[in-house]
């Protein structure tokens, strides 16, 4: 779980959870609803929500390289809770130029898209979730009383926000006349939060290879813990779970981000420490119990878990990691 203390008012960093926060000037002047225009060099288009949310809007921050072509690899790259794609764009400049990608960086306002409608993608609604969530002064601490919690399970499946990223590279596809039918997916914390169930419960995706890092805890594809710890009394049937495990679903960790990490806000709670006691045990756990699951099931199984070594819960060096796990073809 990721920082809701965020302000979005003041730039600099959060003195909750340390992270860097998004300044008002960055979106004083709007562009026009829609109006997709991706010239060279980097810039934002402004697109409005899915289905359940036409009268939200999403900011889309892009970089399009000097070398870009038709046949130019699109990846999209989700923010964590600061909702900062500016900055997680501006992260990716260098391997945009270097190996012709098209980045896009989708920004979802925390005014309008909160916590369950970003980092659990919209699979809930009616959620009583921050009125159960303890802030632990001088701690990166959230917790969570599990006896407490209540929601509405939204079985709308369209209006969940897996759906967005289809859409999003369907209209620069047609936008900048691209050859590809596919992309790329990364997302650090929350965003690895975001990209983990969206593996798991998007029925259908154009997304090739699926990059979750640094979550800080699992929905685990299991029907006996309840969400968002598990899958129980969700919209999916362990005959689904076939496809999701066919998916190129890449678990990337720090092999810092443990329990001397103090960035990004960590959950406790009975069932999140149950899948481990920091970052990098409890998403070792996550792949390691899908995987057998898996076996269990008799399902093939296309997942990968990647440790990153000697990086702690850092957007720009998980992305660095990604980058040349995506591209640095040897």
């Amino acid at each position: 779980m990721e920082c809701d203390k965020l302000t979005f008012s003041e730039g600099g960093i959060c003195p909750h959870c340390k992270m860097e926060l998004i300044k008002k000037g960055d979106f004083s002047e709007e562009p026009a609803l829609n109006e997709i225009k991706i010239n060279e060099g980097s810039g934002a288009f402004l697109i409005e929500g899915g289905v359940g949310n036409e009268g939200k809007t999403i900011k889309v921050f892009y970089h399009r390289p000097k070398n870009f072509n038709s046949t130019s690899k699109v990846l999209i790259v989700i923010p964590g809770a600061g909702r900062n794609a500016d900055s997680y764009r501006d992260t990716w400049i260098a391997e945009s130029e270097e190996y012709s990608l098209l980045i896009l960086s989708p920004m979802y306002s925390n005014d309008e898209y909160g916590f369950e409608d970003y980092h659990l993608g919209g699979l809930i609604t009616n959620s009583n979730l921050k009125a159960n969530i303890e802030y632990i002064d001088n701690t990166n601490t959230a917790r969570l009383d599990e006896a407490m919690l209540n929601f509405k399970v939204n079985s709308n499946s369209n209006e969940w926000i897996f759906n967005d990223f289809d859409r999003l590279f369907d209209l620069v596809v047609n936008a900048v006349d691209l050859k590809q039918n596919s992309y790329d997916i990364f997302g650090h914390s929350a965003g690895g939060h975001i990209l983990h169930r969206l593996a798991i419960f998007q029925k259908s995706s154009k997304a090739n290879r699926i990059l979750a890092s640094n979550s800080s805890f699992y929905t685990l594809p299991t029907f006996e813990a309840d969400f968002p710890f598990g899958c129980k009394n969700m919209p999916i049937t362990q005959e689904s779970l076939k496809s999701t495990f066919k998916r190129r679903l890449v678990v990337l960790l720090g092999e810092l981000d443990n329990e001397n990490e103090t960035r990004g806000t960590f959950l406790q709670s009975k069932s999140a420490n149950e899948q481990g006691l920091h970052r990098l045990e409890r998403g070792t756990n996550f792949y390691n119990k899908s995987k057998a699951i898996a076996e269990e099931l008799g399902f093939g199984f296309n997942w990968e878990l990647v440790i990153v070594t000697n990086v702690g819960h850092d957007h720009l060096k998980m992305g660095d990691a990604a980058a040349n796990y995506l591209y640095n073809i040897d």
